[in-house]
Protein backbone atom coordinates (compact mmCIF):
# COMPACT_ATOMS: atom_id res chain seq x y z
CA UNK A 1 0.00 0.00 0.00
CA UNK A 2 0.78 3.78 -0.29
CA UNK A 3 1.68 5.59 2.38
CA UNK A 4 2.42 9.39 2.33
CA UNK A 5 0.89 12.93 2.41
CA UNK A 6 -1.78 13.70 0.06
CA UNK A 7 -1.08 16.79 -2.24
CA UNK A 8 -3.61 19.09 -3.83
CA UNK A 9 -2.39 22.34 -5.49
CA UNK A 10 -4.48 24.69 -7.76
CA UNK A 11 -3.00 27.01 -9.98
CA UNK A 12 -4.15 29.10 -12.63
CA UNK A 13 -2.25 32.00 -14.21
CA UNK A 14 -2.91 34.24 -17.73
CA UNK A 15 -1.43 37.01 -19.83
CA UNK A 16 2.34 36.86 -19.08
CA UNK A 17 2.76 35.17 -15.88
CA UNK A 18 5.42 32.99 -17.55
CA UNK A 19 7.45 32.84 -14.29
CA UNK A 20 4.37 32.09 -11.88
CA UNK A 21 3.58 29.39 -14.49
CA UNK A 22 7.35 27.80 -13.98
CA UNK A 23 7.11 27.65 -10.35
CA UNK A 24 3.95 26.08 -10.15
CA UNK A 25 5.10 23.71 -12.54
CA UNK A 26 8.50 23.37 -10.46
CA UNK A 27 6.19 22.62 -7.28
CA UNK A 28 4.40 19.75 -9.38
CA UNK A 29 7.04 18.00 -11.22
CA UNK A 30 10.40 18.54 -10.76
CA UNK A 31 12.95 20.93 -12.81
CA UNK A 32 11.94 21.48 -15.92
CA UNK A 33 12.68 24.30 -18.51
CA UNK A 34 9.32 25.39 -19.79
CA UNK A 35 9.53 27.72 -22.96
CA UNK A 36 6.19 29.77 -24.50
CA UNK A 37 6.26 29.32 -28.01
CA UNK A 38 4.48 33.02 -27.65
CA UNK A 39 4.40 35.83 -25.19
CA UNK A 40 0.67 36.47 -26.24
CA UNK A 41 -1.37 35.25 -25.42
CA UNK A 42 -0.65 32.99 -22.32
CA UNK A 43 -2.43 30.96 -19.86
CA UNK A 44 -2.63 27.81 -17.56
CA UNK A 45 -4.16 26.46 -15.37
CA UNK A 46 -2.66 23.72 -13.43
CA UNK A 47 -4.69 20.87 -10.89
CA UNK A 48 -2.57 18.75 -9.05
CA UNK A 49 -4.44 15.99 -6.64
CA UNK A 50 -2.59 12.61 -5.55
CA UNK A 51 -2.34 10.06 -2.61
CA UNK A 52 1.04 8.74 -1.23
CA UNK A 53 3.05 8.78 -3.60
CA UNK A 54 1.20 9.02 -6.57
CA UNK A 55 0.48 12.66 -7.42
CA UNK A 56 -1.87 13.46 -10.76
CA UNK A 57 -1.31 16.93 -12.58
CA UNK A 58 -3.84 18.44 -14.99
CA UNK A 59 -1.97 21.04 -17.32
CA UNK A 60 -4.42 23.13 -19.90
CA UNK A 61 -2.17 25.61 -21.73
CA UNK A 62 -1.53 27.71 -24.54
CA UNK A 63 1.71 25.99 -27.00
CA UNK A 64 4.98 25.65 -25.86
CA UNK A 65 7.76 23.39 -25.09
CA UNK A 66 9.20 21.68 -21.39
CA UNK A 67 12.45 20.27 -21.24
CA UNK A 68 14.37 18.04 -18.77
CA UNK A 69 17.77 19.01 -19.50
CA UNK A 70 21.17 17.24 -17.89
CA UNK A 71 21.47 20.36 -16.17
CA UNK A 72 18.06 20.50 -14.45
CA UNK A 73 18.46 16.17 -13.57
CA UNK A 74 21.61 17.95 -11.81
CA UNK A 75 19.19 19.96 -9.51
CA UNK A 76 17.10 16.77 -8.40
CA UNK A 77 13.87 14.56 -8.97
CA UNK A 78 15.46 12.13 -10.83
CA UNK A 79 13.80 9.31 -9.24
CA UNK A 80 10.47 9.16 -11.05
CA UNK A 81 8.57 8.05 -14.01
CA UNK A 82 5.85 10.00 -15.50
CA UNK A 83 2.76 8.58 -17.33
CA UNK A 84 1.15 10.90 -19.86
CA UNK A 85 -2.30 11.26 -21.14
CA UNK A 86 -3.03 13.92 -23.56
CA UNK A 87 -6.80 14.73 -23.01
CA UNK A 88 -6.43 17.33 -25.69
CA UNK A 89 -4.42 18.97 -28.46
CA UNK A 90 -1.07 17.68 -30.00
CA UNK A 91 2.49 17.02 -29.01
CA UNK A 92 5.85 15.26 -29.90
CA UNK A 93 7.46 13.48 -27.09
CA UNK A 94 11.13 12.50 -27.74
CA UNK A 95 13.44 10.43 -24.99
CA UNK A 96 16.42 8.25 -25.61
CA UNK A 97 16.41 9.22 -29.45
CA UNK A 98 12.96 7.85 -29.68
CA UNK A 99 10.00 10.55 -30.82
CA UNK A 100 6.75 9.55 -30.40
CA UNK A 101 3.92 12.20 -32.03
CA UNK A 102 0.71 12.15 -29.22
CA UNK A 103 -2.53 13.23 -30.70
CA UNK A 104 -5.61 13.48 -28.22
CA UNK A 105 -5.69 10.08 -25.91
CA UNK A 106 -2.35 9.29 -26.32
CA UNK A 107 -0.27 7.45 -23.58
CA UNK A 108 2.87 7.23 -23.02
CA UNK A 109 5.85 7.46 -20.06
CA UNK A 110 8.88 8.88 -19.65
CA UNK A 111 11.90 8.83 -16.85
CA UNK A 112 12.80 12.14 -15.11
CA UNK A 113 16.57 10.75 -15.05
CA UNK A 114 17.13 10.96 -18.81
CA UNK A 115 16.66 13.98 -20.41
CA UNK A 116 13.39 14.43 -22.63
CA UNK A 117 11.27 17.18 -24.39
CA UNK A 118 7.84 17.84 -24.89
CA UNK A 119 6.36 19.80 -27.75
CA UNK A 120 3.12 21.32 -27.24
CA UNK A 121 2.09 23.36 -30.64
CA UNK A 122 -0.67 24.43 -29.84
CA UNK A 123 -3.46 24.30 -26.93
CA UNK A 124 -3.68 20.81 -25.08
CA UNK A 125 -4.99 19.68 -22.06
CA UNK A 126 -2.56 16.89 -20.42
CA UNK A 127 -3.26 14.69 -17.27
CA UNK A 128 0.81 13.95 -16.01
CA UNK A 129 0.58 10.42 -12.67
CA UNK A 130 3.72 10.90 -11.38
CA UNK A 131 5.29 7.86 -9.23
CA UNK A 132 9.09 6.91 -7.74
CA UNK A 133 10.52 4.47 -9.90
CA UNK A 134 11.06 2.37 -7.05
CA UNK A 135 7.37 1.73 -6.97
CA UNK A 136 7.82 -0.33 -10.58
CA UNK A 137 11.35 -2.03 -9.83
CA UNK A 138 9.38 -5.10 -10.10
CA UNK A 139 9.15 -4.39 -13.92
CA UNK A 140 12.80 -5.09 -15.56
CA UNK A 141 13.88 -2.90 -19.07
CA UNK A 142 10.94 -0.43 -18.34
CA UNK A 143 13.34 2.35 -20.45
CA UNK A 144 12.07 0.30 -23.25
CA UNK A 145 9.05 1.77 -22.61
CA UNK A 146 9.90 5.59 -22.80
CA UNK A 147 8.61 7.57 -25.78
CA UNK A 148 6.53 4.26 -27.34
CA UNK A 149 3.20 4.45 -28.02
CA UNK A 150 1.71 2.56 -25.12
CA UNK A 151 -1.90 3.26 -26.31
CA UNK A 152 -1.12 0.65 -29.39
CA UNK A 153 0.67 -1.76 -27.42
CA UNK A 154 -1.49 -3.36 -24.95
CA UNK A 155 -5.14 -3.93 -24.61
CA UNK A 156 -4.63 -2.96 -20.61
CA UNK A 157 -3.89 1.22 -22.10
CA UNK A 158 -7.38 2.26 -22.43
CA UNK A 159 -8.49 0.82 -19.54
CA UNK A 160 -5.40 2.51 -17.58
CA UNK A 161 -6.81 6.13 -19.58
CA UNK A 162 -10.28 6.02 -18.67
CA UNK A 163 -9.68 5.21 -15.02
CA UNK A 164 -7.04 8.04 -14.37
CA UNK A 165 -8.28 10.41 -16.87
CA UNK A 166 -10.69 12.59 -14.48
CA UNK A 167 -8.84 12.13 -11.51
CA UNK A 168 -7.89 15.82 -10.22
CA UNK A 169 -11.49 16.52 -10.37
CA UNK A 170 -12.56 13.74 -8.59
CA UNK A 171 -9.98 13.74 -5.92
CA UNK A 172 -11.53 17.15 -4.05
CA UNK A 173 -14.14 15.60 -3.54
CA UNK A 174 -12.63 12.42 -2.12
CA UNK A 175 -12.01 11.43 1.70
CA UNK A 176 -8.02 10.48 2.37
CA UNK A 177 -8.46 6.81 2.60
CA UNK A 178 -10.44 6.47 -0.97
CA UNK A 179 -7.90 8.53 -2.07
CA UNK A 180 -5.46 5.90 -1.13
CA UNK A 181 -7.10 3.47 -2.79
CA UNK A 182 -7.56 4.91 -6.01
CA UNK A 183 -3.41 5.55 -6.32
CA UNK A 184 -2.83 2.29 -5.46
CA UNK A 185 -5.29 0.78 -8.28
CA UNK A 186 -3.97 3.26 -10.89
CA UNK A 187 -0.53 2.33 -10.17
CA UNK A 188 -1.25 -1.24 -10.38
CA UNK A 189 -2.67 -0.68 -13.28
CA UNK A 190 0.51 0.94 -15.10
CA UNK A 191 2.30 -2.11 -13.33
CA UNK A 192 0.46 -4.77 -15.22
CA UNK A 193 0.22 -2.73 -18.26
CA UNK A 194 4.03 -2.15 -18.31
CA UNK A 195 4.59 -6.00 -17.09
CA UNK A 196 2.69 -6.68 -20.04
CA UNK A 197 3.51 -5.13 -22.88
CA UNK A 198 7.09 -6.50 -22.19
CA UNK A 199 6.10 -9.75 -21.48
CA UNK A 200 4.23 -9.39 -25.10
CA UNK A 201 7.34 -8.18 -26.67
CA UNK A 202 9.38 -10.95 -25.17
CA UNK A 203 6.89 -13.59 -26.12
CA UNK A 204 6.61 -12.48 -29.35
CA UNK A 205 10.44 -12.51 -29.80
CA UNK A 206 10.67 -16.04 -28.81
CA UNK A 207 7.98 -16.67 -31.26
CA UNK A 208 9.43 -15.36 -34.16
CA UNK A 209 12.75 -17.20 -33.07
CA UNK A 210 10.93 -20.55 -32.91
CA UNK A 211 8.82 -20.00 -36.59
CA UNK A 212 12.54 -18.99 -37.60
CA UNK A 213 14.35 -22.45 -37.02
CA UNK A 214 11.10 -24.27 -37.74
CA UNK A 215 11.56 -22.34 -41.54
CA UNK A 216 15.36 -22.99 -41.31
CA UNK A 217 14.61 -26.65 -40.73
CA UNK A 218 12.04 -26.66 -43.84
CA UNK A 219 14.49 -25.11 -46.58
CA UNK A 220 17.35 -27.74 -45.35
CA UNK A 221 14.88 -30.76 -45.51
CA UNK A 222 13.79 -29.41 -49.26
CA UNK A 223 16.48 -27.85 -50.49
CA UNK A 224 16.94 -30.30 -53.69
CA UNK A 225 13.54 -29.54 -54.81
CA UNK A 226 13.14 -27.16 -57.49
CA UNK A 227 10.01 -25.68 -56.25
CA UNK A 228 11.76 -24.73 -53.46
CA UNK A 229 10.38 -20.24 -53.14
CA UNK A 230 10.20 -18.01 -50.99
CA UNK A 231 6.60 -18.39 -51.87
CA UNK A 232 6.21 -22.08 -51.28
CA UNK A 233 8.33 -21.54 -47.94
CA UNK A 234 5.71 -18.93 -46.94
CA UNK A 235 2.49 -20.96 -47.94
CA UNK A 236 4.40 -23.88 -45.89
CA UNK A 237 4.22 -21.62 -43.00
CA UNK A 238 0.65 -20.04 -43.06
CA UNK A 239 2.51 -16.63 -43.62
CA UNK A 240 2.70 -14.17 -46.00
CA UNK A 241 5.95 -13.78 -48.25
CA UNK A 242 6.29 -10.55 -47.21
CA UNK A 243 6.47 -11.53 -43.26
CA UNK A 244 8.69 -13.98 -44.60
CA UNK A 245 11.26 -11.45 -45.94
CA UNK A 246 10.78 -9.19 -42.76
CA UNK A 247 11.56 -11.86 -40.73
CA UNK A 248 15.16 -12.80 -42.65
CA UNK A 249 15.75 -8.86 -42.75
CA UNK A 250 15.67 -9.14 -38.53
CA UNK A 251 18.70 -11.67 -38.87
CA UNK A 252 20.97 -9.91 -41.41
CA UNK A 253 20.63 -12.01 -44.33
CA UNK A 254 17.74 -13.26 -46.90
CA UNK A 255 15.55 -16.40 -47.94
CA UNK A 256 17.50 -16.38 -51.39
CA UNK A 257 20.79 -15.65 -49.89
CA UNK A 258 20.32 -18.80 -47.08
CA UNK A 259 18.98 -20.88 -50.28
CA UNK A 260 22.00 -20.42 -52.47
CA UNK A 261 24.51 -20.65 -49.23
CA UNK A 262 23.24 -23.71 -48.24
CA UNK A 263 22.70 -25.61 -51.83
CA UNK A 264 26.73 -24.71 -52.22
CA UNK A 265 27.30 -25.92 -49.07
CA UNK A 266 25.26 -29.43 -50.37
CA UNK A 267 27.47 -29.18 -54.05
CA UNK A 268 30.69 -28.91 -51.91
CA UNK A 269 30.09 -32.17 -50.18
CA UNK A 270 29.15 -33.80 -53.37
CA UNK A 271 32.05 -32.97 -55.43
CA UNK A 272 34.38 -34.09 -52.62
CA UNK A 273 33.02 -37.23 -51.83
CA UNK A 274 34.51 -40.07 -53.40
CA UNK A 275 31.38 -41.94 -53.64
CA UNK A 276 29.95 -39.25 -55.83
CA UNK A 277 33.11 -39.61 -58.27
CA UNK A 278 31.29 -40.92 -61.03
CA UNK A 279 28.39 -37.98 -61.01
CA UNK A 280 29.16 -35.15 -63.12
CA UNK A 281 29.47 -31.52 -62.26
CA UNK A 282 26.24 -30.14 -63.78
CA UNK A 283 24.32 -33.10 -61.95
CA UNK A 284 25.46 -32.53 -58.59
CA UNK A 285 24.44 -28.83 -59.29
CA UNK A 286 20.71 -29.80 -60.51
CA UNK A 287 20.32 -31.92 -57.82
CA UNK A 288 20.43 -29.20 -55.31
CA UNK A 289 18.62 -26.81 -57.19
CA UNK A 290 20.70 -25.17 -59.85
CA UNK A 291 19.35 -26.06 -63.05
CA UNK A 292 21.94 -23.91 -65.07
CA UNK A 293 24.82 -25.49 -65.35
CA UNK A 294 26.69 -22.29 -66.38
CA UNK A 295 24.72 -20.72 -63.71
CA UNK A 296 25.83 -22.82 -60.93
CA UNK A 297 29.65 -22.30 -62.71
CA UNK A 298 29.57 -18.79 -62.08
CA UNK A 299 27.86 -18.74 -58.77
CA UNK A 300 30.52 -21.89 -57.20
CA UNK A 301 33.45 -20.01 -58.56
CA UNK A 302 32.07 -16.60 -56.99
CA UNK A 303 31.87 -18.44 -53.97
CA UNK A 304 35.21 -20.81 -53.69
CA UNK A 305 37.03 -18.90 -55.99
CA UNK A 306 36.94 -22.13 -58.67
CA UNK A 307 34.53 -23.39 -60.89
CA UNK A 308 33.15 -26.67 -59.39
CA UNK A 309 35.13 -28.74 -62.22
CA UNK A 310 38.84 -26.90 -61.09
CA UNK A 311 37.55 -26.88 -57.48
CA UNK A 312 36.81 -30.99 -57.92
CA UNK A 313 40.20 -31.56 -60.02
CA UNK A 314 42.23 -29.57 -56.79
CA UNK A 315 40.48 -31.62 -54.54
CA UNK A 316 41.82 -34.72 -56.44
CA UNK A 317 45.56 -33.24 -57.06
CA UNK A 318 45.75 -32.57 -53.12
CA UNK A 319 43.90 -36.48 -52.30
CA UNK A 320 46.67 -37.83 -54.42
CA UNK A 321 49.55 -35.81 -52.82
CA UNK A 322 48.47 -37.24 -49.77
CA UNK A 323 48.14 -41.00 -50.24
CA UNK A 324 50.80 -43.67 -49.65
CA UNK A 325 53.34 -44.35 -52.83
CA UNK A 326 50.89 -41.52 -54.46
CA UNK A 327 48.18 -44.15 -54.34
CA UNK A 328 44.61 -44.39 -52.54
Amino acid sequence: MLRGKIHEVTARMHADDHASYRNAIAKSFVPLRITPAHEFPFFADIRTAGAGDVVFTEISSTAQTVERTPSMIARGGSSYYKVSLLLSGTSTLVQDGRELVMREGALSVYDTSRPYSVLFDGEFRNLIMMFPKESLSSVPQLDQLSAAPLSAMHPLAPILSAFISSFPQQFSSLAGAARMKLADTSLDLAKDLFSGILGFQSEQVDTRQALLSKIWKYIEVNLASRELTPNSIAAAHYISTRYLHTLFNETGTTVAALIKELRLERCYADLVDPLRAAHGVAAIGARWGFLDAAHFSRTFRAAHGLSPTEFRHSHRRLDRSDAPNGRF
